[in-house]
């Protein structure tokens, strides 16, 4: 299956190929790292990252993929390619079908992620119908398929309706998941330890959803529930709204009821009647002053069974950076909190230097002691032509458990858009 596909992609489709565009990026980032008080190992992580597409009229080879790997220290796994795109990709075929095979996106609020397999969109009228079919993809990104592909598959479908301003959308999702059986130590009925073969089995998500958005010139409102069909009752149901009745002036308001996300027969399940629901409410508030200046604040509350958290935030944007303050307190812990972050072109974008600071006071309780925490970046992109640029960064951190932590950050990107019309 491998030579097939890698003996299509690097013969046949670069033949018919019309434009070849895409991008490069290398980057480099250095840190040390304390395993105890004595040892420390340095180390220096190389990320190489390719986006690539090929076109030609309705058809499209399109790859994503990374590798990393460590220059100064020998690790064991290193290098290690991750593939995160690799699928054909069929537009408009007889009018009204697009169709993707290959490994691809799986957008959905339960499980996104990526998928080897099939995805179908058929549109007629206002009704665009979306189905999808295939297994997970194996540890790491690796470039081959899951092994128990009967055990780890997918498949689902969402049928979408524009009437003008009014959206409906209906989605069914089923997704499987075959934990590897391994070793471990356990004690027997004596208290000896022995070695134990452990076999988790597969575990799953069944879901049916349901969308309902309307928008107005001034008001959007859009809400979504999710029915876990596996244990039978309401997952998540959500309710956003944005309105501008004022001119410069946006109000914002966010509803979410959410269970527990837990697969189906998994370990997770026999807590499933113990583990508490929680209730989100978000108010934000939005006012640009003229062209310059945007000022913006944030109530959030997260209300649980027997307890509340709260997160309160102000700030606001300017053309030369951003300043805000945030404050939270209650069930997740308290926390004060202040970051400023500005950059500025020069030289017609050649050189665009940033820094950035924040400092926080916080404690996990009440009855918590106090900790700080201190953070401090400076950099610059550096962009001599439009298919090129530099970035180079120092990241600072100062806290409890990192003390004046040091680490450098380097990247390199590259864009090209090449026309080949070699058939």
């Amino acid at each position: 299956m491998k030579k097939i596909l890698l003996f299509i992609t690097t013969f046949l489709v670069p033949l018919i190929a019309q434009n070849f565009n895409g991008r490069i990026t290398s980057s480099f980032y250095t840190f040390e790292r304390f395993e105890s008080k004595e040892i420390s190992n340095k180390f220096l992580r190389s990320f190489q990252y390719g986006q690539f597409n090929i076109n030609k009229d309705w058809f499209s080879l399109r790859t994503t993929l990374a590798i990393e790997q460590d220059i100064i220290k020998n690790i064991k796994y290193d290098p290690r390619v991750r593939l995160f795109n690799l699928y054909v990709e069929g537009r408009d075929l007889f009018g009204f079908a697009t169709i993707r095979l290959g490994r691809q996106p799986l957008y959905h609020s339960v499980a996104s992620g990526i998928f080897d397999g099939i995805n179908l969109d058929i549109k007629y009228w206002k009704l665009k119908l979306t189905t999808y079919f295939g297994g997970n993809v194996p540890a790491y990104q690796k470039f081959g398929l899951i092994k128990h592909f009967s055990k780890n598959y997918l498949f689902g479908g969402k049928l979408h309706a524009q009437l003008n301003d009014l959206f409906i959308g209906l989605g069914y999702l089923n997704k499987n998941f075959n934990s590897e059986d391994y070793l471990t130590t356990r004690l027997d009925q004596n208290f000896n330890p022995i070695t134990v073969l452990v076999k988790p089995g597969s575990s799953q998500f069944e879901f049916f959803n349901a969308e309902l958005g309307y928008n107005l010139k001034n008001v959007s409102l859009n809400t979504r529930l999710f029915y876990d069909l596996n244990f039978d009752k309401i997952s998540r149901i959500d309710f956003s709204t944005d309105f501008n009745f004022i001119k410069n002036f946006w109000v914002n308001f966010y509803y979410a009821y959410r269970e527990p996300l837990i697969r189906y027969n998994s370990y997770f399940t026999i807590f499933e009647s113990v583990v508490q629901n929680n209730q989100e409410f978000d108010l934000g508030l939005n006012y640009r002053l003229n062209k310059a200046f945007m000022f913006t604040g944030k109530l959030g509350i997260v209300k649980y069974n027997d307890d509340n958290s709260t997160r309160i935030s102000i700030g606001t944007a300017t053309p030369f950076g951003t300043i805000s303050y945030t404050k939270n307190f209650g069930y997740a812990g308290e926390l004060d909190g202040i970051s400023l972050y500005t950059n500025y072109s020069l030289m017609n974008g050649l050189l665009t230097p940033s820094v950035g600071i924040g400092y926080s006071n916080y404690k996990l309780s009440k009855a918590s002691p106090q900790n700080s925490a201190l953070f401090v970046i400076a950099g610059s992109n550096i962009r001599p032509w439009r298919f090129l640029s530099f970035d180079v960064q120092g990241q600072y951190m100062n806290n409890k458990i990192y003390k004046n932590d040091l680490r450098v950050f380097f990247k390199i990107n590259y864009w090209f858009n090449t026309n080949l019309n070699l058939l």
